[in-house]
């Protein structure tokens, strides 16, 4: 996008356009103090029984993978400036799981930007997220929707 994350507004979200943005990586201890604390499943918290499980070793928590990925959104794709709130997203999937070590990178297409129909000093933009391994694998995608300010 050219217009920097601390002076874009909604006429900056071009629909269309496809931005990618990266990385993060996760740790086996991030994996585990994340999955302890909040997803206590034993695919994500207990080595032996995830080895013999059916993804072959631990994976992270779907919801830490939301993490990383709002993370990354939050770092370099959502206005620092104009970025008023989400009311929610779409089609939430983790095809794909994430393992210890992987190497995360953001996709964003955005497909709409529409003036709001109640508040015209905003906009809606609906964004297809995707966050892809470092096999170009897609491992989390989602449709969000935000409503950024327009520019004074």
């Amino acid at each position: 996008m050219t217009a920097p994350i601390d002076d874009r507004w909604f006429e900056d979200y071009k629909p269309g356009a496809v931005y990618e943005y990266g990385y993060a990586t996760l740790t086996e201890d991030e994996l585990l103090d994340f999955a302890r604390k909040f997803d206590p499943q034993p695919m994500h918290i207990d080595p032996a029984y995830a080895s013999s499980g059916p993804f072959g070793g631990l994976i992270a928590s779907g919801w830490h993978t939301a993490g990383l990925m709002m993370r990354l959104l939050a770092d370099n794709y959502l206005s620092k400036v104009a970025s008023l709130a989400s009311p929610g997203v779409d089609e939430l999937r983790w095809p794909h799981p994430v393992r210890a070590g992987d190497v995360l990178r953001l996709r964003v297409e955005i497909v709409e930007a529409r003036e709001s129909r109640s508040k015209p000093d905003r906009g809606v933009i609906r964004t297809r997220a995707e966050l892809l391994n470092q096999d170009d694998v897609v491992v989390m995608s989602l449709l969000a929707v935000n409503m950024v300010a327009k520019r004074p």
